[in-house]
């Protein structure tokens, strides 16, 4: 285990053991059905205290985790019997309005980043929940509403600085270790820590948003006109197709705890746009019509999910979206656990998603659809509902679902899925990973294995 008091005596931060007030706390996740506890959690204040937290780790023996949002619905963020890197006070956001640019300390998050570009007219995809870490999520790949414009949040990297397994600084970007940077473009958080990442900005005019719901039994008619709309939108256009419950806000009327079928609409543009796009859905007169300008951070953050929900979710890639393939989707809408935080989402890809992807070590970029079961409920009693649920979801679109995955929406589903997910690009990321970190220390994050260890 090591000497807790050396190490809290070593670092600019703070450390937190079981013993200590206040550990419950620092030790929670958004996820709270994930109940691994670490013995001990450094409160990471600088990029030394990081690689002093991990020389212990490694000196002790201690398994290791780092922590950046703690949206991990796996539950990667923590470790059992083991050290947590809590990354939450390296958060600064430095924008370079003249070069179009923002860096990122390793455990911001995206209402950070988002409201650090706000004034200066700036954005980049990020997160549609405004709390989760800009970390895991660009390291996974990073999909947002806007990705069909201006591609996943890992396709805006320009660098990333990381402290490898060995405790050395290093910097990742085109020209400086080129195959740990094309790594780092989706193939997730097992190659180092990241302690600060540079991304590339956009100027955001103008954006607005729909948000339009309808009682359930309306879902087949509007996940098709919906997905009409998006075959020929514009890039700029993105959005989901939903079942979700209708949220407690005095807006909602007589649809609030309700099981609801939903349009979310975005725009790079004014709100006349966005309603001239989203005529045929406004035909099929919503009863809750929400359709207005909105700054971007603000957008970022409209859906937020309550934090201390137990959560469970999944994903598949669809190639196609017939009406048989809506009918099931809509389907498992009407079967969603309701009253409850669960939402069924479809999103669209294309654009710049699959423009992106010879650079990228995320695979499977080409489809056009994306199905996201994210189930959230309150009562353990309902875990097995809730999981089921879940897997009954991608099993019924089976028929037009590739058996690949986007890993950041994923729990723990084996690691055949995760396989699938990192498709034909897993042995070039064994072979960095052998290179980076070839003992494996960083494994809590669908785990690429190094490429020594596949040989024996």
């Amino acid at each position: 285990m090591g000497n807790w008091d050396q190490l809290r005596d070593s670092l600019d931060g703070g450390l937190v053991t079981r013993d200590d007030e206040g550990y419950e706390d620092v030790r929670a996740l958004f996820n709270s059905a994930i109940e691994t506890r670490p013995l001990a959690i450094a409160q990471c204040a600088s990029v030394e205290d990081v690689r002093r937290a991990l020389r212990h780790a490694r000196d002790a023996g201690l398994p290791l985790a780092v922590r950046s949002g703690g949206h991990s619905v796996a539950g990667a963020s923590l470790v059992a019997d083991g050290l947590v890197i809590d990354m939450r006070g390296l958060n600064s956001v430095t924008v370079d309005p003249a070069a179009r640019t923002a860096t990122v300390g390793g455990g911001a998050t995206w209402s950070h980043f988002d409201r650090a570009c706000q004034p200066h007219g700036l954005a980049t995809t990020g997160g549609r929940i405004s709390t989760t870490g800009v970390g895991g999520l660009t390291l996974g790949g990073g999909s947002g509403w806007f990705e069909r414009k201006w591609g996943l949040a890992c396709d805006n990297l320009l660098s990333v600085d990381l402290v490898t397994a060995a405790g050395e600084c290093i910097t990742a970007s085109e020209t400086e270790n080129p195959d740990l940077f094309w790594a780092l473009h989706g193939g997730g958080g097992n190659f180092g820590v990241a302690t600060s990442f540079t991304f590339r900005l956009y100027p955001l005019a103008a954006c607005s948003i729909a948000l339009l719901l309808w009682p359930s039994e309306f879902g087949l008619a509007v996940s098709r006109r919906w997905r009409d709309i998006m075959l020929d939108a514009p890039e700029e256009i993105g959005g989901a197709a939903a079942y979700l419950t209708g949220p407690p806000e005095e807006f909602v009327g007589n649809l609030v705890g309700k099981r609801c079928a939903a349009a979310i609409v975005t725009c790079m543009g004014p709100v006349e746009e966005l309603r001239a796009v989203i005529a045929p859905l406004l035909e099929l007169a919503p009863p809750v019509e929400v359709v207005m300008d909105v700054p971007y951070a603000d957008m970022q953050c409209m859906l937020d999910d309550p934090p201390g929900m137990r959560n469970y979710w999944s994903a598949d890639y669809l190639t196609d979206l017939p009406d048989a393939a809506l009918d099931v989707f809509c389907a498992g809408g009407e079967d969603m656990i309701s009253p409850s935080a669960s939402q069924l989402l479809m999103l669209p890809w294309g654009g710049a998603v699959a423009r992106n992807a010879g650079t990228s070590a995320m695979a499977n970029r080409d489809v056009a659809w994306v199905v996201h079961p994210f189930g959230i409920w309150e009562d353990p009693a309902d875990d097995e509902q809730g999981r089921d649920w879940t897997h009954a979801v991608g099993a019924g679109l089976r028929e037009w679902t590739t058996g690949a995955t986007y890993l950041n929406f994923i729990g723990d589903e084996g690691a055949d899925r995760i396989m699938a997910g990192f498709g034909p690009h897993y042995p070039r990321l064994a072979a960095v990973k052998a290179l980076y970190d070839p003992d494996n220390v960083f494994n809590r994050w669908h785990n690429v294995q190094p490429e020594v260890s596949l040989q024996r």
